[in-house]
């Protein structure tokens, strides 16, 4: 029956054929992350405005365009986060963890919220994974959170995949980078989309990120910042790329990519996909040295990425991130047993279901099917027999040996 009720435009459900693939992916980074030292870390879904404001920047598009902000009972702006790092930051600095051993490597799984058109593998409420390294400033550690995304992504098998480096140098590099940019676009402002030309003095980086044609035309002769990385941001970039090298990830060095947030500085990535079409950034981060600060806390270096899940699974493609199915479903007409035997396997890592609608054997049968069992166990008195649901053989079975045929007829 059709409900009038339908999910807000830009949202989704999670209905159960699509939570394995889902599963699978959560699953597959909380080990990677936990095998690198990155421990879970959860923060609100709103936050007071003004988190967002100063830390993601009030010139970014998420800040002017994309929040979904609101106003409480007691009259406080607040706003469904749309990104992770800020809220991370808040929460290092309200929690003291500015005072643990250096740096603190935490991981976060979450939805996020931006007020965008929605289109394939981009939505209104949207769910990221991601990991943040606070509190050093070495290169080692941007290789680092570089090799956790490229390594998940080859573990989930995502294909096509390509990693995009840039460096948008220190902050006082990059000021004075901006300056020398913003002369370009306004030698050329004539030539500049509307929404670049109001925005050189405040943000003139996006202009890189124009699909103007005009636009593109003049960028395609800027000047670029890692052409002009000197000193210790030269040699800080260099270092990212040998860690790399060492480690061997392969990447593109790209003097034009930057990001949408106003908070990075050096080192910046962008993991795209091929498969994913205009919208092809599947992941990326970096870092980002006067956040903390910026938001009442000592100076402390810190570097991180954020990956789309839904992303992620677009790129994959519908099923490639299925599981092996070991299902097991019991057919009987002795609940007792069939309980007890259902919580066996249940704690032996099986999963595995019964009967819970009256159906006759036949149909307990047609039902093993629809739940996509792999094996049935049919409790017969005292002559069970198992099927295998692939071969569709049937032979009888010791219960006490039970998950030793299964395994071994899984190879």
């Amino acid at each position: 029956m059709a409900s009038k009720y339908q999910a807000p435009r830009g949202t989704f459900d999670i209905l159960p054929e699509q939570a394995s693939a889902r599963t699978r992916l959560e699953r597959e980074a909380a080990e990677i992350f936990a095998r690198a030292g990155y421990e879970p870390i959860a923060t609100p879904v709103f936050e007071d405005t003004a988190l967002f404001e100063r830390g993601v920047g009030k010139s970014t598009d998420i800040v002017r365009k994309e929040m979904f902000t609101f106003e409480d009972k007691g009259g406080r702006s607040l706003t469904l986060r749309p990104e992770g790092t800020a809220s991370i930051c808040r929460a290092y600095l309200e929690h003291g963890m500015h005072k643990l051993a250096q740096p603190v490597k935490l991981s976060y799984l979450g939805p996020f919220f931006r007020h965008e058109r929605p289109q394939a593998g981009r939505y209104r409420q949207f769910h990221q994974l991601g990991i943040e390294c606070i509190g050093t400033d070495s290169p080692a550690a941007d290789a680092e959170v570089i090799v956790m995304l490229s390594t998940l992504l080859k573990e989930l098998g995502v294909p096509g995949v390509e990693l995009r480096l840039g460096s948008l140098g220190s902050l006082d590099a990059r000021r004075a980078y901006l300056e020398v940019l913003k002369a370009h676009l306004h030698a050329h402002e004539g030539d500049l989309s509307k929404d670049v030309r109001e925005r050189i003095d405040i943000n003139p980086l996006r202009a890189f990120d124009s699909d103007d044609a005009g636009t593109q035309a003049v960028m395609a002769a800027a000047p670029t910042i890692v052409d002009r990385l000197e000193g210790e941001d030269a040699a800080h970039f260099a270092a990212v790329r040998a860690y790399l090298d060492v480690s061997g990830v392969a990447y593109t060095i790209d003097s034009s990519l930057v990001r949408g947030l106003d908070y990075y500085t050096r080192t910046i990535f962008s993991f795209v996909c091929d498969s994913l079409g205009a919208q092809s950034e599947i992941g990326g981060g970096g870092r980002y040295d006067g956040l903390i600060e910026q938001l009442g806390g000592p100076p402390t270096p810190a570097v991180g990425f954020a990956a789309g899940v839904e992303r992620i699974l677009l790129a994959l493609g519908e099923g490639e991130a299925e599981v092996p199915q070991r299902k097991v479903f019991i057919v009987t007409a002795n609940y007792d047993q069939a309980m007890e035997l259902a919580g066996d396997l249940r704690q032996k890592g099986f999963p595995a279901e019964l009967d819970l609608a009256g159906r006759s054997q036949k149909g307990q049968l047609k039902h093993a099917n629809r739940v996509g069992a792999r094996w049935v166990v049919f409790l017969h008195g005292e002559s069970p027999e198992l099927r295998d649901m692939q071969s569709g053989e049937q032979k009888p079975v010791d219960l006490a040996n039970l998950v030793d045929e299964m395994t071994g007829a899984e190879g």
